[in-house]
This record gives C-alpha cells, sequence and structure tokens, in this order.
C-alpha cells in the first residue's frame, strides 16, 4: 500500500489529489502514484471544470467522507490543474490524526 498523500501545514493538514472532471460519478479511487514520484488521493468528480464547480465538488464530497465541515477545506494549490493540493484547516496535528485514520480504512 502507498503512503498516504498527506503533509502537516501551519495551519492544518494538506492533502495531495489527483481529480478526474466530468466523471460518470462522484467517488474517491484510491491512492495513487503520480509521475513524480509522489501518492496523491484520486478522485472523480461529475462536475465540469469550470468556473470552479469541480473544486467546489471536490469539497463537497471530501467534507461528507472525512466528516468535516465543508468551510474546513479549502483548494490551496493547483486550481486549474488536475493535481490539487487541499488544506483541511485546524489543528495540524489532530487533522493529521484524523486523516491518518481515514485512509487507513480506504
Amino acid at each position: 500500500m502507498s503512503p498516504p498523500p498527506i503533509r502537516l501545514g501551519r495551519e492544518g493538514a494538506l492533502v495531495r489529489l489527483r481529480v478526474v472532471p466530468n466523471a460518470s460519478a462522484d467517488r474517491i479511487e484510491g491512492i495513487v502514484q503520480l509521475g513524480d514520484g509522489n501518492p496523491a488521493l484520486k478522485l472523480r468528480v461529475h462536475a465540469v471544470p469550470d468556473k470552479g464547480k469541480a473544486n467546489a465538488a471536490v469539497v463537497k464530497l471530501l467534507a461528507k467522507n472525512w466528516g468535516v465541515p465543508r468551510s474546513s477545506l479549502t483548494v490551496v494549490a493547483g486550481e486549474k490543474d488536475r493535481t490539487k493540493t487541499l488544506l483541511l484547516a485546524g489543528d495540524p496535528q489532530e487533522r493529521l490524526t484524523l486523516l491518518a485514520g481515514w485512509f487507513e480504512r480506504l
């Protein structure tokens, strides 16, 4: 199994994502290795990549799965790219623990 694509940030936990927009359904596919060798959480969202719709769908999907409010999630890098970095705001260590547990069950 690949290591989880999470790391500590100053404002919370950062998660690297690989997003496929315009899919048939919203779903989480698992951890993949990107071309640079780093892991990322692969997601598919039904929304089109237009005016932030796909990013909003990513936030909604992950907030529901992680049991956190949507307001705690922000795309901090890659807003217009398929490879993104998402911030889960809050106490960094608490957020890391939450995500590590979730990734173990993935």
